[in-house]
């Protein structure tokens, strides 16, 4: 087992079915003011980095930059619960078009027909913004045999 924040755990049997599920990560970021703020997004793993893909209205874009330290959860809702935590930068980059993390995802979340419409949906001159975040620390907890460091053990 690897060690708490080692991002081997990666290639982790129930890391990778959280970041091949269809469960949305939940996005860490600080606002301007300093406060958190956190969002349910899409993600693409592609075996080294999150990427996710938001147009240019998204609010997060307002402060997140190249190099801004970030924050996912992916969860499951059942028990025992699953949860994979990772913290990385993010490396975040004006697109046009739609990335092809953004087209693999709509087609896992939605299936291929209705992921295929989503992004078939855009205009051919989109622009949206391409996030990636490369781990640099990762967790799992399952409930069975890895728990939160504050339960007794």
């Amino acid at each position: 087992m690897a060690v708490r924040g080692d991002v081997s755990c990666l290639a982790d049997p129930i890391a990778q079915e959280l970041l091949t599920s269809r469960i949305p990560a939940r996005l860490a970021y600080t606002w301007s003011d300093g406060t958190p703020r956190v969002v349910p997004i899409w993600f693409h793993w592609d075996g080294a980095q999150i990427v996710v893909a938001s147009p240019p209205r998204a609010p997060k874009l307002i402060v997140l930059n190249t190099g801004d330290p970030v924050a996912l959860s992916i969860d499951s809702n059942d028990w025992p619960y699953r949860v994979l935590s990772i913290r990385g930068a993010a490396t975040v980059e004006q697109f046009n078009g739609v990335p092809s993390e953004y087209a693999a995802a709509a087609r896992r979340y939605m299936g291929d027909e209705q992921g295929r419409d989503i992004v078939d949906s855009f205009p051919a001159d989109v622009v949206m913004y391409r996030i990636a975040i490369t781990p640099t620390w990762a967790n799992i907890l399952d409930f069975e045999t890895r728990f939160p460091s504050a339960f007794p053990g």
